[in-house]
């Protein structure tokens, strides 16, 4: 067939279920409001959960640090690229998490697929529940190890594959926090007992649990209770509630220095820019000192779930920052972010492969940085479009 066929029959396959993906090139930066092609936008589709993203404080953090190292870091931290802003951003880091050691990555995707493509061989067991993020199922099926999926949130059916695969080699749950495309949470604590009692290691994968859960903002793994002990490598990302970009692998010593030389996604990678630490450990510092923000994100989410019961809306179950609203057919839930865009309502349609076959929706997101105005526009935007088919 030839590759350049190969993609053209992709495209147009793509296009022809209401699949294609575009772009939004946006001319302001993250917030509530934004610009896009010359005009204003309500934003509801930012992962910015604390509204921390052009935050004064990063942007001033950000600046001080390019002015004394510069905007690249020039190589891999195994090489050169490791400054003195990612070691202060570990530090703390450590302190925060309550874990051994920390390392930095470029990504969430390159830091999940480094863990379970290190960690992981052929004889072990990767279990994983089915709308887990891709960097995870990518990685435990690159990993070489025994690789299942449990249905959504089923520790009946974990404990059962536990209890009956057994083997020579060592098991590893795998699973996210915060599920991102349904917003609920996964029931760490009972995934926590079950890995104990079959001698298995638990990753967490918080990119967006950590800033918004528990009563620091530690995340999803503070909310359901659970240690260090408990939880042995936890993952988490910058670039949603704390604003910046990159992520964090926290675990032992011993996990973190078995990364360190072994994980090619680690060794092989320029560190990212320094600059970018430095805002990130801004954005710590504002995490722990204005819990405001977590309570603030919160009441709105509740004031928008109860806003959409009143009005009849579909909206999936969850209480966190991510509340989708189920369309069901991609045509439908493109057809209705377009006509709230008309209306100056940013918010996207998420479509197959991301989420099943007949389960697309709009993924609405609230940031801290909203009013209780904005979200009661949002509503009557929704109430509109939805039973009017307004425009």
């Amino acid at each position: 067939m030839g590759f350049q066929q190969r993609l053209t029959d992709a495209l147009a396959d793509r296009r022809s279920r209401g699949l294609y993906r575009t772009h939004l090139t946006l001319g302001s930066s993250q917030g509530p409001l934004v610009r896009l092609d010359g005009k204003n936008y309500l934003n509801f589709c930012s992962n910015d959960y604390l509204g921390l993203a052009a935050h004064p404080c990063l942007v001033s953090a950000f600046k001080t640090a390019a002015d004394q190292y510069g905007v690249g870091s020039g190589s891999a931290h195994l090489v050169c690229g490791h400054l003195a802003p990612h070691l202060e951003l570990e530090q703390r880091l450590i302190a925060f998490t309550g874990r051994q050691r920390v390392l930095l990555f470029s990504s969430g995707y390159q830091a999940n697929m480094a863990v379970l493509t290190s960690l992981l061989a052929k004889g072990d067991r990767v279990f994983e529940d089915r709308l887990n993020h891709a960097s995870l199922l990518d990685g435990g099926l690159h990993s070489g190890a025994r690789f299942r999926r449990f249905p959504h949130n089923d520790s009946k059916t974990l404990a059962t594959l536990l209890a009956r695969e057994g083997g020579d080699g060592d098991t590893l749950v795998a699973v996210d926090g915060v599920f991102s495309m349904d917003g609920d949470c996964a029931p760490l604590a009972e995934i926590a007992a079950l890995c104990r009692q079959h001698s298995a290691w638990l990753m967490v994968d918080d990119a967006h649990g950590i800033g918004v859960l528990g009563a620091t903002g530690l995340g999803s793994t503070e909310a359901a209770g659970l240690s260090a002990d408990d939880v042995p490598v936890l993952m988490a990302t910058f670039g949603k509630a704390l604003g910046t970009g990159g992520a964090f692998v926290a675990g032992s010593e011993t996990l973190v220095e078995g990364l360190t030389q072994l994980a090619r996604g680690y060794i092989y990678t320029t560190a990212m820019a320094p600059a970018i630490a430095a805002a990130t450990v801004a954005a710590l510092d504002l995490l722990q000192e204005e819990n405001w923000r977590r309570q603030a994100l919160d009441n709105l989410v509740q004031r928008f779930r109860r806003g959409a019961r009143q009005l009849d809306l579909p909206l999936m179950t969850s209480n966190s920052a991510i509340q989708p609203l189920l369309v069901g057919d991609a045509g439908d839930a493109m057809a209705l972010s377009g006509r709230l865009n008309k209306r100056g309502v940013l918010i996207s349609a998420i479509r197959p492969p991301t989420v099943p076959q007949g389960s697309a929706r709009l993924r609405i997101t609230l940031t801290a940085g909203h009013s209780e105005d904005q979200i009661d526009e949002l509503l009557e935007h929704l109430r509109a479009c939805i039973t009017q088919g307004a425009v």
